[in-house]
């Protein structure tokens, strides 16, 4: 998915510009009293925060910034999986967490210092979620708060953290969910989902085609998927690497025919990873790359487009095919260090791609005509992976819906304009939300009417997969979703231009 314009974020860091990180006299803590205080905060807890804070504080993307401070950290294998589930575990609950944290202080959220929410939520964590002693996890925060906030920071951490572990984890979800507002106020405490995402999971899987009754187990369950851990997906790139010789525990994915799913921690400890003929990639961005790509024969000498490349995963896919087909691939990514994550994820190709670096929305204008395929990974809200991406559901509003739907459309229309006659476009999000799936298919034909036509969506993926995938009711459309398929949430589309007349 490609970030082409930022999206304001309304749940920027809390309490900035109100003293963090400083003691009441307006003085931050001496060198000498953080370098010593640093040492008594465990590794992992001290990576878990640092990751945290940089979530909120600069919009990072924990599965990019985690693995690289782990590496850098050289943690053992314990503690890396302890600094992961610290990590993850905190942004997925962060939610129900500051509900708790609210009744403890009986304080707004919005009235405590953003880097001290930081070092109490990820206490909470431990606290009323893992088996961590209380003493530990309260002395670990109250340390953590006198390094990064300031020493008058530490008797509140304290108090609050020692309100905490007098009630028992289940009687603080009961005085939560005392406070609910209504049945999806209850979801919202109960699964950490933001109540405007639940609705619109709620409406994705009626117009999938469940009844009201189905919709309402399908969306506990997805629910409950989005809070555990996403196995990790490998695909070998077709004519680089076979699937069945990669060197990890594991097994070949049920959909794609170039799928691995492995529990391997680290994967850049796999040799044809570190070759870059095997990628990490989700079996549904798979998918989604491989249904444009086997939706027709593939013709010697055409020319394919992946309007929104970064950060490569699916152009690395596509051009793998590309090359066994005899067709050319052109990748474009306006923002120069995602398209820079593009030629890396291409270097491994024999005769890598092309990456442009132009505004997706004009290269109708500039090329029209000139490609047989194109595929538009649009940007979107990525409610699709909140497994692998938790912080998302914290970050995105009902706003970014609307502006994203923009983009969308218009994105669409300069794929349309790009395509030659007979050309094949394959509309992909990586989310469910009706606004940014079947609602832009729809107002896509309606504005291109008689010049685009669906296709046979779901047969083409049926064709792929060793395993029958149960999909929704229309047959031109595919919803993927992680506790049917255990896939990211992909929404995939394919259209065809009409033939020159």
């Amino acid at each position: 998915m490609n970030a082409q314009h930022a999206s304001p974020n309304p749940n920027r860091d809390r309490g900035r510009g109100r003293g963090a990180g400083r003691d009441r006299s307006g003085t931050a803590p001496g060198p000498r009293e953080r370098t010593q205080s640093a040492t008594a905060v465990q590794p992992a807890r001290r990576i878990a925060f640092e990751v945290i804070r940089a979530v909120r504080e600069d919009d990072a993307y924990a599965n990019l910034l985690l693995p690289t401070k782990i590496a850098r950290a050289k943690l053992n294998t314990a503690d890396a999986a302890l600094a992961t589930e610290l990590t993850y575990g905190t942004l997925r609950q962060r939610g129900y967490y500051d509900r708790v944290i609210e009744l403890a202080a009986n304080r707004r959220i919005d009235e405590i210092d953003g880097v001290l929410v930081d070092v109490l939520e990820l206490a909470a964590h431990q606290l009323l979620s893992l088996r961590v002693a209380s003493h530990a996890a309260v002395n670990e925060a109250v340390e953590l708060a006198r390094v990064v906030a300031s020493r008058s920071s530490t008797g509140f951490v304290n108090g609050v953290l020692r309100t905490i572990t007098r009630t028992t984890p289940d009687e603080w979800q009961g005085r939560v969910l005392e406070n609910a507002r209504d049945a999806d106020g209850r979801l919202e405490v109960l699964y950490s989902h933001p109540s405007w995402i639940i609705r619109a999971f709620r409406r994705a899987l009626l117009t999938d085609g469940a009844t009201a009754d189905e919709a309402e187990v399908d969306l506990v369950e997805l629910l409950e998927a989005d809070n555990e851990p996403a196995r990790l997906g490998l695909v070998a790139l077709p004519g680089l690497a076979d699937r069945d010789d990669i060197t990890a525990d594991g097994h070949p994915a049920p959909y794609s025919p170039f799928g691995f799913i492995t529990d391997a921690g680290d994967p850049r400890g796999i040799p044809e990873v570190q070759a870059g003929t095997v990628r990490v990639q989700d079996e549904g961005s798979q998918l989604a790359a491989l249904a444009l790509t086997r939706a027709a024969p593939i013709m010697a000498g055409e020319r394919w487009l992946d309007l929104c490349a970064g950060p490569g995963g699916k152009s690395a896919v596509l051009a793998a095919e590309a090359r066994a087909g005899g067709a050319t691939l052109v990748a474009n990514e306006p923002v120069a260090a995602r398209a820079e994550l593009v030629r890396n994820a291409l270097a491994a190709l024999p005769h890598p791609p092309e990456v442009w670096e132009l505004d997706g929305t004009t290269v109708g204008e500039t090329n029209p005509g000139e490609f047989d395929r194109v595929l538009v990974d649009a940007p979107c809200t990525g409610l699709g992976a909140l497994r692998r991406r938790p912080e998302a559901r914290w970050r995105k509003s009902p706003k970014d819906v609307a502006e994203l739907v923009q983009l969308q459309s218009r994105l669409i229309d300069a794929a349309v304009q790009a395509l030659k006659p007979g050309g094949i476009l394959a509309y992909v999000t990586c989310s469910p939300h009706v606004a940014e799936t079947r609602g832009q298919v729809t107002d896509a034909l309606k504005r291109h009417g008689g010049v685009l036509e669906p296709l046979a969506t779901q047969a083409t993926l049926q064709s792929l997969a060793d395993t029958p995938l149960v999909l929704g009711s229309d047959e031109t459309q595919a919803q993927l979703w992680p506790h049917r398929h255990g896939t990211d949430a992909m929404f995939i589309a394919l259209l065809r231009k009409a033939p020159a007349a």
